[in-house]
């Protein structure tokens, strides 16, 4: 289990993009992950006519570091580390292993 997932909204902690916020697009096996509006640079683009591909100048995002980014925590606004802990079974059902905010260890995962 990772501590930020695709469709979290993290903020970005250090480098150029620092305080800005997003939504995870894709967590790649590497140790990075791509955010949506984030690290964002122009790459030109060769023409390919096999792939229906046009040449130009075209804005993409590149991936960040796992480490670079915290989840954001919506009852404080900022981003905050993340931990596991597991949930209580109810009624028979195995133990859960959820994330939390270690500021105020309320559970990400519902």
């Amino acid at each position: 289990m990772q501590k930020i997932r695709k469709g979290d909204t993290v903020v970005v902690t250090t480098g150029k993009d620092k305080g800005k916020r997003g939504t995870v697009l894709r967590v790649l096996d590497s140790g990075k992950l791509l955010v949506e509006g984030v690290n964002r640079v122009k790459k030109h683009q060769r023409p390919n006519p096999v792939k229906g591909q046009t040449g130009g100048i075209v804005d993409k995002e590149m991936p960040l570091a796992i480490a670079n980014v915290a989840l954001l925590n919506p009852a404080t606004g900022k981003g905050d580390r993340v931990g596991f802990k597991f949930l209580e079974a109810q009624g028979g059902a195995p133990a859960r292993k959820v994330r939390f905010f270690k500021s105020n260890g309320e559970v990400v995962d519902v």
